[in-house]
């Protein structure tokens, strides 16, 4: 075999791979909102999520994408483990119909139909609104250019004339069972290695189209690239957080768990395949003549895929009805993490080993910034028993916690901005270059509520250490209506990042501000008239002004995260 020719089976693998990841992001860009709304509205019940699991992988051609949505949905609370679980079952069928488009590509020359589909494609990209429709277009015709260059690359690689490789495949017994789990073991290394189990099943196509590659050693190796595809979801999710690294576990569970019934039944399974497409499993080169053995071997293809279809469908009959056992079990083998008072630094939803499409990275940011808008209020609240603690040790403590999450804050705002960065560097929709801009405004906003926070622990603590100084009861009542105002502003803040803002009144968070900044104007007029009148020290009547003033900023910065989610412009505090 020459050079060349390993160059461009290489180079076409590359198109077709290529191809595929361009189609998904193209289509997970035209539609990721109304995909993620099917996710989250039509999992009520096992079957409705594992249609609704197939049919958006067959959309998106994407099982990952699938599986990365669900994942995302189980974290945010809104589909149970079990309904992920489900969904995830639909995408191993859904994800089949790769395989129908592969070997179509295989039976007849594709290739001349994908140049119209470029140029129509390079016409929308330069049309701003139809440039996704564009990209999907480039993207099925990369797929389809890469098949058929496979499939050509096949035929003048002369595999069948090849007496070096029919040895090699000769010299494994094709009745044995360990031939069978040799095939399937290099099935898996392989989707692991090359990280695409498409990738494997065009090589597959090839050997067995050729007549190389015995059916039964062929669909051996699709076996393992079942497996070998949840191998990498599995290493990718050591790094993410409990539910993510259960829904990997299920879905492997649900490939081994299929692979191994199967082994029980396999020669008789494929030969149920084989007829329902029909293929002559027992038809020779020298019984047959060239022209027809060619003729049957052109099938295998299909057979390959019809295999691939059936596995996954029976897999998920059987088991859809255990959703509730693999629940537990995953759940059994995967403890969760006790929460100690979420006072480590770590991001929940953004996990290095995951690589998403902009779109999903979005909704992971999303997330995260929801659960650090969460963590501050949480901060606001320890000084606000700050400032009523009495005892010397526990006060103590509590400053400490204070000053932990005051590091938290910085780290996150740093780890979520480093991310959207990359993120950024994807080729994005205008609508999600938008959400960027707004989430790096909304996290600097959050890191700025965490500095007054800290600001305002500081300053108690100031007083604390100044043991001859305290408030008077009217300074302590004054200085709780603030905080009351200012935990208001933070309530409605959370309740917007946790919400659709379609739903959120905005005109109520400007109203707190509103009493927010009167209030604080109020209790300023009062301040200079009580020291004055030596009610006070103009020392404590400092260190009392400061933390009301800091109430006040924080309650700018609560309005300023409130116009970036919302979208509205940056107003002069």
């Amino acid at each position: 075999m020459s050079i060349w020719i390993l160059f461009k089976l290489l180079g076409s693998l590359a198109l077709l791979m290529f191809g595929m990841k361009s189609m998904s992001e193209a289509l997970q860009k035209m539609a990721g909102p109304q995909l993620r709304h099917v996710l989250g509205a039509m999992t009520t019940n096992r079957f409705t999520g594992m249609l609704t699991g197939m049919f958006v992988t067959a959309a998106v051609q994407s099982s990952t994408a699938t599986t990365l949505m669900t994942v995302s949905f189980v974290n945010a609370g809104l589909l149970t483990l079990a309904q992920a679980i489900s969904v995830i079952m639909g995408a191993n069928i859904g994800t089949t119909l790769t395989a129908w488009i592969m070997s179509a590509g295989f039976s007849f020359n594709i290739t001349e139909f994908v140049y119209p589909a470029f140029f129509l494609g390079i016409i929308l990209i330069y049309y701003k609104r139809r440039r996704f429709i564009g990209d999907f277009l480039f993207g099925i015709a990369f797929m389809f250019l890469g098949l058929g260059t496979l499939r050509q690359t096949g035929i003048d690689m002369h595999l069948g004339e090849q007496q070096a490789v029919l040895d090699f495949f000769a010299s494994f017994d094709p009745n044995s069972f360990t031939t069978t789990l040799i095939f399937l073991f290099l099935g898996g290394v392989l989707t692991f290695c090359v990280q695409s189990s498409a990738a494997v099943m065009a090589i597959t196509m090839i050997l067995c189209s050729s007549g190389v590659l015995p059916i039964y050693q062929g669909i051996a190796l699709v076996m393992g690239e079942n497996i070998g595809t949840t191998v990498t979801s599995n290493l990718a999710a050591m790094s993410a957080n409990t539910q993510a690294r259960r829904a990997a576990l299920a879905h492997l569970f649900f490939n081994l768990f299929g692979v191994v019934w199967i082994l029980f039944i396999f020669r008789p399974f494929v030969d149920m395949v084989c007829n329902l497409v029909g293929y002559d499993i027992n038809m020779t080169k020298e019984g047959a003549g060239q022209e027809a053995f060619l003729a049957n071997a052109a099938k295998l293809s299909f057979v390959l895929a019809a295999f691939h279809t059936c596995f996954n469908v029976v897999n998920t009959f059987i088991l859809i009805w255990f959703i509730p056992q693999i629940e537990r079990f995953v759940c059994w083998v995967i403890k969760g993490k006790k929460a100690d008072e979420e006072e480590d630094f770590r991001l929940h939803f953004i996990t290095a080993g995951f690589m998403k499409t902009p779109e999903l990275s979005v909704l992971e940011a999303q997330k995260e910034i929801q659960d650090f808008s969460i963590r501050m209020q949480r901060m606001f609240g320890m000084v606000q028993e700050l400032l009523v603690e009495k005892d010397k040790q526990a006060f103590t403590k509590l400053y400490t916690r204070i000053e932990k999450y005051e590091g938290i804050s910085d780290n996150m705002e740093i780890e979520i901005a480093k991310y959207l960065d990359q993120v950024s560097d994807a080729h994005l929709s205008d609508d999600t270059k938008a959400k960027i801009r707004a989430m790096l405004r909304e996290i600097s906003e959050l890191e700025s509520i965490g500095d007054a926070c800290f600001n305002m622990a500081r300053t108690i603590n100031r007083k604390v250490q100044n043991a001859q100084e305290h408030f008077i009861e009217k300074q302590y009542t004054h200085m709780h209506q603030m905080m009351q105002l200012t935990d208001d502003a933070l309530t409605q803040m959370n309740n917007l990042m946790g919400g659709r803002k379609e739903n959120f009144n905005v005109n109520r968070s400007f109203n707190i501000e509103k009493e927010i900044n009167n209030f604080r104007d109020q209790l300023k007029s009062q301040n200079y008239t009580d020291v004055n009148n030596h009610v006070y020290t103009y020392g404590i009547g400092t260190i009392y002004m400061d933390i009301i003033n800091e109430c006040e900023k924080l309650g700018d910065y609560v309005i300023n995260v409130v116009e970036a989610r919302m979208g509205t412009k940056k107003r002069d505090n």
